[in-house]
């Protein structure tokens, strides 16, 4: 039984996650990387997430990360790891964070009480975590947690993210949604990624989408015009209703007040960091 307000934990799981997201669109991951001699963007981004893992190949990733393509994987998997090893990867992912938060928030927002708080009620809530078939966060569970306040911070909404993303790739499972049909109906929502950046960054075809769609048209999820039906809309709701249930234990540990104001925290800085271009503006929506 929940002792949280209904939905208090995707509430604040959102803006958590969305914070965390930031370093994968930031241009300072690619200038770090740079240094050490990976250039192409879609290997920085494959490699600084799957890095925890060790010096994987794309069939461990394409397990992990679920929506990847594996041909998509194959020629940067584990090839990346004879140019940078997993530490080196770490060391530079977490330049970057620093790098991109002090150039999103600001300096006076990056050294502030405020981001110490959150870092430590991220933390606290990333105690209840779990690392049974939890891939991703187990890996940077066995990371060393960084000194500095806003480091911390991208520690710990690191955990709470891949600990819910793992979660989430179990219901994607148990709905039998295969990876492209969980990012078009996603899309269908309005609030996934827009086809082209889904494309664009797995790694699939037109032809991949398009079969998808049929797909989940013929199981009556999208109608004609490619949104979600009734059933369609349920399913995802179902789909977000059970990672909730798997991903509630580090809010109910942190508490009713500990939970609503992480989510006052988190969403002050991602507020910021949106105003401050974090994002693309044509990131999500169904066109």
């Amino acid at each position: 039984m929940t002792t949280l307000p209904p939905l208090a934990g995707r509430r604040c799981a959102h803006p958590v996650n969305l914070l965390h997201a930031t370093l994968f669109f930031s241009p300072d991951l690619d200038a770090v990387f740079k240094e050490l001699g990976v250039e192409d963007t879609h290997t920085v981004r494959l490699a600084a997430r799957s890095a925890p893992l060790g010096a994987v190949g794309a069939g461990t990733v394409a397990a992990a990360f679920y929506n990847y393509a594996h041909d998509f994987l194959a020629p940067r998997l584990p090839a990346v790891w004879e140019t940078a090893s997993p530490a080196e990867v770490l060391d530079a992912r977490l330049r970057a964070a620093d790098a991109t938060y002090r150039r999103l928030l600001g300096e006076e927002a990056v050294t502030s009480a405020e981001m110490a708080e959150a870092a430590e009620l991220a933390l606290r809530a990333a105690e209840a975590c779990t690392r049974h078939a939890r891939p991703l966060y187990a890996g940077n569970a066995d990371l060393p947690v960084p000194d500095a306040p806003h480091l911390r911070l991208f520690h710990a909404t690191t955990l709470l993210r891949e600990h819910r993303g793992d979660g989430h790739v179990a219901a994607l499972l148990h709905a039998g949604l295969d990876p492209v049909e969980a990012l078009a109906s996603h899309t269908a929502t309005g609030k996934g990624m827009a086809p082209r950046w889904v494309l664009g960054t797995r790694g699939w075809g037109r032809a991949d989408w398009d079969a998808a769609v049929a797909r989940l048209t013929a199981r009556g999820l999208l109608d004609a015009e490619g949104g979600l039906t009734e059933a369609g809309a349920a399913l995802r709701e179902s789909l977000e209703a059970e990672t909730d249930r798997l991903d509630a234990a580090p809010y109910e540990h942190l508490g009713a007040a500990g939970t609503a104001r992480l989510t006052e925290l988190a969403k002050g800085f991602l507020v910021t960091a949106a105003g401050a271009g974090a994002f693309p503006a044509d990131l999500t929506g169904r066109g």
